[in-house]
């Protein structure tokens, strides 16, 4: 067992860094942090499988398996918290209400009145340059609100669903369009 030690706990745990590497970059994608992470559970297996170790097959073959199913089991126990968290986000255009009239984002508080900044001022050079950067259907849903038609009324004169009314408005208010007018 002494031999197996220094083998792997040699030059900073060089053998055993090693091998947790070769693994991960099967799969790719990992921090300096995450490495560590899996450095210290490659640790915990090891002094596991010595523990364990039973001279019927190569060390370093039931090591590798054992160390392989914990880090594939850590990765998929990651992943799913990822996943976890991604349902739990929620877009700010995303409607609220009994009826679904207002988006998360008309609660949020700032200074800044697209609407009066785009709608208030004729013969803007920067809200012609806006305009020119929105599709058609986000042109002719913002011409309409600029004549004070309210979104019931765009949804209806454009023959369009809810859905397709939030992803216009989600274009006339994206960043890289307003940001023209700042």
């Amino acid at each position: 067992m002494d031999e197996i030690l220094n083998a792997y706990y040699a030059d900073n745990a060089r053998k055993l860094r090693m091998l947790v590497d070769k693994m991960l970059s099967r799969f790719g994608g990992w921090s300096d942090q995450d490495k560590d992470d899996f450095y210290s559970l490659a640790n915990e297996v090891f002094v596991s499988v010595i523990r364990k170790y039973d001279n019927g097959q190569p060390f370093e073959s039931f090591l590798y398996t054992c160390l392989l199913r914990r880090i594939k089991a850590e990765m998929t126990r990651r992943n799913r918290y990822k996943r976890k968290t991604d349902r739990l986000s929620v877009s700010i255009y995303m409607p609220i209400g009994e009826e679904e009239e207002m988006v998360v984002a008309d609660l949020l508080v700032s200074d800044f009145d697209m609407d009066r900044e785009i709608f208030d001022e004729e013969e803007n050079p920067k809200l012609e340059k806006y305009l020119t950067q929105l599709t058609k259907r986000q042109r002719k849903v913002a011409e309409l609100l600029m004549e004070s038609y309210d979104a019931d009324e765009i949804r209806q004169m454009l023959c369009m669903t809810k859905k397709e009314y939030a992803d216009a408005m989600m274009g006339i208010h994206a960043y890289e369009n307003i940001s023209v007018l700042f």
